[in-house]
C-alpha cells in the first residue's frame, strides 16, 4: 500500500461528500470538513460509487513507543490517588469505552458526557464530543488535568514515572531526552494510531467478498443509504470526520432540561449557528459501544436509530426499517491484533 497525498484525500472526502448530500439531499448546515491524515491507494480506488469506504491497516509505527505507549495507556500512575488510568474509560476489551452512560473518575467523581471509543479514533476530525481538541496529542493531556477525570498534573506524574524502577529505561529506547510531558504524550498517542479495527465483515463485502452479509444485512445498508444516514456517517470512520447539529429536522432539546453538555460545540467556539452541533461519532464497532449519544442517554441500537431517524432525516422508520439497519450495524465490527473485537 502506498501513502496517498493530503490533498488528493482531502480533494476525495470532499467529493464523496458532495455526492453524498447530492444524492440524499438532508438540509441544515454542515460544518467544515477535515479528513483524518493517513489513508492508502487502495481504498479511493475502485469504490467512488460508496459513501462508505473500507478502512485501512494501521500505519506503520516505532514498535517500542507503541510498547511504551500501551503500557502508559494501561497505568494509574497518571492519576493522583493512582486509580485511574486511560484504560478505566476506554477499555480495549469492551469496544474502546466504559459501557457506562457517564464515566467515573477519581474518589468516585462523575464525569459529564458519555466516553467515546479509543479505536479508530486517529480518523476523527477532532478529539471529544464537541471537537474541543484539535488532534490526538491536545486530547491526550486533557484527562491527567481534568479534577474529574485523573485530576493530577505533569509535574506529580514525572515525579512518579521517574521514581519508578523500570520507566527511566523503557523511556531511553525511544527518547534521548528521556521521561518528558511531550515524550509521555506522544508515546500515549502513537499507541492509540495503533488501535485501529480493518477487515471486518462490512469491509470484506466493500471490497468485494459478496459472501461476507447476508441478504438482511445487505438490504439494511440500501436502507441506510436511502433514507440518507450516510449523509453524515460516511467515508473510512462511518462518521468522525463532520460536525451536525443534533434535531436537524427537529428540536430534539426543545421539551427537556438543557445542560451544559448539551450545548455541544457552542460551549467551545460561543457562536450561535454551533448550540447543539457535535462531532458526528464514528459507527465502526458501534454494537459494542452501547449506552449511546453524547450524555449516554440511548439504551439500545434500536433506540438510537429511531432518534435519528426522526430528529436528523424526518422520518417515522418502522420497526423493520429499525431492525434492518441495525442487522447492517452489525457487520461494522472490525478486527484488531488479528482478533474480532468482542
Amino acid at each position: 500500500m502506498f501513502v496517498m497525498s493530503r490533498s488528493l484525500y482531502i480533494f476525495s472526502g470532499f467529493l464523496v461528500l458532495l455526492v453524498v448530500v447530492g444524492v440524499y439531499l438532508i438540509r441544515d448546515h454542515q460544518q467544515a470538513l477535515s479528513e483524518p491524515l493517513v489513508v492508502y491507494t487502495e481504498i479511493v480506488q475502485g469504490y467512488d460509487s460508496e459513501p462508505l469506504l473500507p478502512l485501512p491497516a494501521a500505519e506503520a509505527l516505532d514498535k517500542d513507543k507503541v510498547e511504551l505507549g500501551q503500557r502508559l495507556f494501561h497505568d494509574p500512575q497518571l492519576s493522583r490517588d493512582n486509580t485511574v488510568s486511560c484504560a478505566s474509560c476506554h477499555n480495549l476489551k469492551a469496544g474502546g469505552d466504559d459501557d457506562k452512560p457517564i464515566s467515573t473518575g477519581i474518589g468516585g467523581a462523575m464525569d459529564t458526557l458519555n466516553a467515546p471509543t479509543v479505536f479508530n479514533s486517529s480518523f476523527n476530525i477532532a478529539q471529544f464530543w464537541d471537537g474541543r481538541a484539535a488532534s490526538l496529542e491536545e486530547q491526550a493531556a486533557g484527562p491527567v488535568h481534568n479534577p474529574i477525570e485523573m485530576g493530577s498534573n505533569w509535574d506529580e506524574v514525572l515525579a512518579k514515572l521517574v521514581a519508578d524502577h523500570q520507566y527511566p529505561e523503557i523511556f531511553d529506547i525511544s527518547y534521548p531526552d528521556g521521561i518528558t510531558a511531550d515524550n509521555i504524550v506522544d508515546a500515549i498517542v502513537t499507541f492509540e494510531r495503533s488501535l485501529v479495527t480493518p477487515d471486518g465483515r462490512f469491509d470484506r463485502y466493500l471490497r468485494g467478498d459478496t459472501t461476507a452479509l447476508n441478504s438482511d444485512e445487505i438490504e439494511g445498508y440500501r436502507r441506510f443509504k436511502q433514507y440518507g444516514c450516510v449523509s453524515c456517517h460516511q467515508g473510512i470512520g462511518i462518521g468522525g470526520n463532520m460536525y451536525q447539529r443534533f434535531g436537524v429536522v427537529k428540536g430534539y432539546f426543545d421539551n427537556r432540561p438543557l445542560s451544559k453538555e448539551d450545548l455541544g460545540r457552542f460551549n467551545v467556539t460561543g457562536q450561535e449557528q454551533d448550540r447543539h452541533v457535535f462531532k458526528v461519532p464514528s459507527l465502526r464497532n458501534i454494537t459494542l459501544t452501547a449506552p449511546y449519544l453524547h450524555d449516554g442517554s440511548a439504551q439500545s441500537l434500536e433506540e438510537v436509530v429511531q432518534i435519528m431517524g426522526q430528529y436528523q432525516l424526518g422520518n417515522e422508520l418502522s420497526d423493520q426499517d429499525v431492525d434492518l439497519i441495525v442487522a447492517f450495524l452489525g457487520t461494522l465490527t472490525g478486527r484488531w491484533n488479528g482478533e474480532d473485537l468482542q
